[in-house]
């Protein structure tokens, strides 16, 4: 039997890269899934056709996490096509780096706007609905350990993230609702490779401190993302897992 049989999800940030991947993972394992958009549809509509083709249940759904009334309605479409929610993967996020004279406010409030106060506002749209034995995955980053120079607002944003799941881990545990982050090293997606991350001197330091000695994919995040949403990991609530071939 599936892992997921019988469960929905809400993915956040879902129509490319590790929501995409996460997703499709959850699908494969039997969970209904919501696949969030903010500026691609297209991209959301493709990874649902990939669900539904391969024999799952999903629907694209547009909302800013960042706004209240948004999150919301991600939320309420969850309730509305599924009748229930088991799972939320809160991976919408945004990244620029600059050095610290480089900072701006804008900068500043654009991460913690989508990375932080995003979060937050969509899993208090999902307490009112999550079962006793659901799962809250926060997808962080190895940078809030690794604090790598010219990441300064970014990686404070996912400090941030690390900070919440462990708050909400206590405040959620007494109604048997699980909250864990997931913190990938560097990853290859669309927009590290648009943005020149994978081809740059950083992303080569970065695998010659791996000891597995490579980039991530998708499909590795998804992974575990799929085992902290099942009842393997029942008994796991409040963690960080690392999730980045050993980068320390």
């Amino acid at each position: 039997m599936s892992k997921l049989a019988g469960k929905v999800g809400i993915v956040t940030g879902a129509s490319k890269g590790i929501g995409a991947a996460v997703a499709k993972a959850l699908a494969a394992e039997g969970a209904a899934v919501v696949v969030n958009y903010f500026s691609s549809k297209a991209g959301a509509d493709t990874v649902v056709a990939a669900i539904t083709e391969a024999g799952g249940n999903a629907i694209a759904v547009h909302g800013d996490v960042s706004k209240a009334a948004e999150a919301q309605g991600i939320v309420d479409a969850a309730i509305e096509g599924f009748g229930r929610l088991d799972i939320l993967v809160n991976n919408s996020g945004v990244y620029e780096f600059s050095s610290l004279e480089d900072i701006t406010e804008d900068q500043f409030h654009k991460h913690f706007n989508i990375n932080v106060l995003g979060l937050l506002l969509t899993i208090q749209a999902a307490a009112k609905h999550l079962s006793a034995g659901a799962s809250i995955i926060n997808i962080g980053s190895a940078a809030s350990r690794i604090t790598l120079p010219g990441t300064a607002v970014y990686t404070a944003t996912k400090g941030a993230v690390d900070a919440i799941t462990g708050v909400l881990a206590r405040e959620l545990g007494p109604r048997n609702i699980r909250v864990n982050t997931v913190s990938p090293g560097m990853v290859v997606t669309e927009g590290a490779l648009a943005g020149g991350f994978i081809e740059s001197e950083k992303a080569t330091a970065i695998v010659n401190q791996t000891p597995l000695g490579r980039l991530g994919k998708p499909e590795d995040i998804a992974a575990v993302a799929v085992f902290l949403a099942s009842d393997d990991a029942r008994w796991v609530t409040g963690e960080r897992l690392l999730t980045g071939g050993g980068l320390r």
